[in-house]
């Protein structure tokens, strides 16, 4: 029998004296510093992109609010140049962001406890003073905070980068609660990656393989954003109704719907139908075009047109509300997690 076969024993029973947290917290460096150097160079490479990028969008978009007068074709060639230029390179970068989290949860999370559950070195640890709620804690408790903390700055650098495309001057301005930014700022995407390493880390004691562990961080992470986008934020709050108006540029639009003098809505192919006999020249092709003199039009001929949006006042509301969900789901998560340790990693 070695020290890696000995059957190990609760930490209560154990004879040995404690390990120091302090020296608990230097192993879990020694063993996860390659994972956590893997992380830091990928948000630094990301931020040194941002950051040099940044530079250079805030320059040009100086140069185009700082233009007069504001109306001029010079002063609007000077915004179509900047949006044409660095909009759909923001867009671009805002959806590779997207990943980030799921990257940290599966390489960095989810590895945690798996691989030396799949080696059996864990057995070894438990024997050395450390016990199994003092080893599951050590390990994940001073990585959650570092990623948390790493991911919480580097959503201040991307907001100030983005910042110039939320503003008005801007002809197509972005929306702040839009589901393809709203989780790379404020303190989301924090949340985001913290609960992305607490999934990692369950799979990881669930599983105990590290790559199976990996693929299904990806995949429950995945889920639960794709959840969080699509269904669950726009209902943080109950929803604004608009009638026949046009909400700021900043709104988060949820809905529209055509509706009847009767109140009985209206499908599209019926206003494309409308616009055809009455309107031929703003009814377009396949199907109605919202555009103001199309929604004036229908609106003089007895429709109305209902719009539930969120406000983009309600920013810092919703990240709040996100985050302390998210916050919330990863405690469980990693409560979870120790407590299965304790149970049944024997």
């Amino acid at each position: 029998m070695t020290a890696l076969t000995v059957p190990a024993r609760p930490e209560q029973h154990t004879s040995l004296r404690p390990v120091p947290w302090r020296r608990m917290a230097w192993v879990t460096w020694r063993q996860h510093r390659f994972a956590l150097g893997g992380a830091a160079a990928l948000l630094g490479a990301l931020a040194v992109y941002l950051w040099l990028t940044g530079l250079q969008v805030h320059h040009a978009y100086a140069a185009a609010t700082g233009c007069r007068p504001a109306s001029s074709g010079d002063c609007g060639a000077l915004v179509g140049y900047f949006l044409s230029t660095y909009n759909s390179t923001a867009q671009i970068i805002a959806a590779m962001l997207q990943a980030v989290p799921a990257l940290i949860g599966a390489f960095v999370g989810a590895p945690v406890l798996a691989r030396e559950l799949e080696t059996g070195t864990f057995r070894y640890a438990w024997t050395q003073g450390f016990g199994r709620t003092r080893w599951t804690v050590a390990k994940l408790v001073p990585l959650a905070i570092v990623v948390t903390a790493a991911a919480g700055l580097f959503s201040l650098l991307f907001s100030w980068y983005y910042q110039p495309f939320f503003a008005d001057r801007m002809q197509v301005p972005q929306v702040p609660l839009a589901p393809a930014v709203f989780d790379l700022r404020g303190v989301a995407f924090a949340a985001w990656t913290l609960a992305a390493f607490a999934i990692g880390a369950l799979a990881g004691m669930l599983i105990r393989r590290v790559v199976p562990a990996i693929a299904a961080t990806l995949a429950i992470y995945t889920g639960l954003a794709l959840a969080a986008g699509l269904y669950l934020r726009q209902h943080y709050l109950t929803p604004l109704a608009a009638r026949n108006a046009d909400p700021a540029s900043s709104a988060w639009i949820i809905s529209q719907q055509w509706y009847t003098r009767g109140g009985q809505p209206v499908s599209q192919s019926a206003l494309g139908q409308v616009l055809q006999q009455g309107a031929p020249q703003l009814a377009g092709k396949g199907g109605v075009p919202q555009s103001p003199d199309v929604t004036q039009y229908l609106i003089r001929h007895g429709y109305t047109l209902w719009t539930n949006y969120q406000p983009g006042s309600r920013f810092w509301p919703f990240q709040w509300i996100e985050g302390g969900w998210l916050l919330a789901l990863s405690v469980l998560l990693i409560a979870a997690t120790i407590w299965l340790v304790r149970r049944r990693a024997a």
